[in-house]
């Protein structure tokens, strides 16, 4: 495989055409390789348009959400970022490149080992991944300019909302199968403000509450 013209074909055939068309984030894309994160038994599908299986059950997002997420979260120089579900570590390298620090966290012990070295090999120092429950947040360190969740919720914790700072922004894919949101939730003077940025469906992160179900 040409991992350069498989990186390029993954930018304009995928992700631009999903209206990815900030210049910061398609060369950011370029810059970080993607394929330095994947699993080794799933390297042939460091490129393509789909989900990537990794131990214990996580998943790495399709490369066109990732990318998606990380445009509307519009991450600035001076920002601090939490990202729940470290997963690879990929995302999470993509926010280090655009934010002063970046925490991410993981409930997955091995992963949480796996991403760590992934991150170190790929020179990126100002991300630390703690080995914990995100589901709550991190109230020792807020608050945040921004909240990432890499993967799909039933609904976004109070407690999350609740650790960003005033403007601050939280993204996460919310709903139930068979159609999901991904949203984006901004704290204003008045309260928290959501907006629907696109359908799309995702794995479920660990360790966050469903709906109750109701039975007759």
């Amino acid at each position: 495989m040409n991992v350069e013209q498989a990186r390029f074909n993954m930018i304009e055939q995928q992700i631009r055409p999903w209206d990815v068309l900030d210049q910061g984030v398609l060369s950011l894309l370029s810059l970080v390789k993607r394929e330095d994160f994947v699993p080794a038994a799933h390297k042939a599908l460091a490129f393509m348009d789909t989900e990537i299986p990794l131990p214990n059950g996580g998943h790495m997002l399709a490369p066109r959400v990732e990318a998606r997420l990380l445009q509307e979260l519009k991450v600035a120089r001076h920002e601090k970022v939490l990202e729940v579900g470290t997963g690879s570590g990929y995302m999470a390298a993509l926010l280090g490149h655009k934010a002063q620090s970046v925490i991410s966290l993981e409930r997955d012990a091995q992963q949480a080992r796996l991403a760590a070295d992934s991150l170190k090999r790929a020179g990126v120092m100002n991300v630390k991944v703690i080995e914990a429950d995100g589901s709550q947040g991190l109230p020792s360190e807020a608050p945040f300019d921004v909240i990432l969740l890499s993967g799909s919720v039933a609904e976004v914790p109070q407690a999350l909302l609740d650790q960003l700072k005033p403007g601050g922004r939280l993204a996460a894919i919310v709903g139930e199968l068979p159609m999901m949101y991904a949203t984006l939730y901004t704290r204003e003077s008045g309260g928290v403000r959501s907006q629907v940025l696109f359908d799309t469906v995702a794995p479920r992160l660990a360790g966050f509450a469903q709906p109750s179900s109701f039975s007759f």
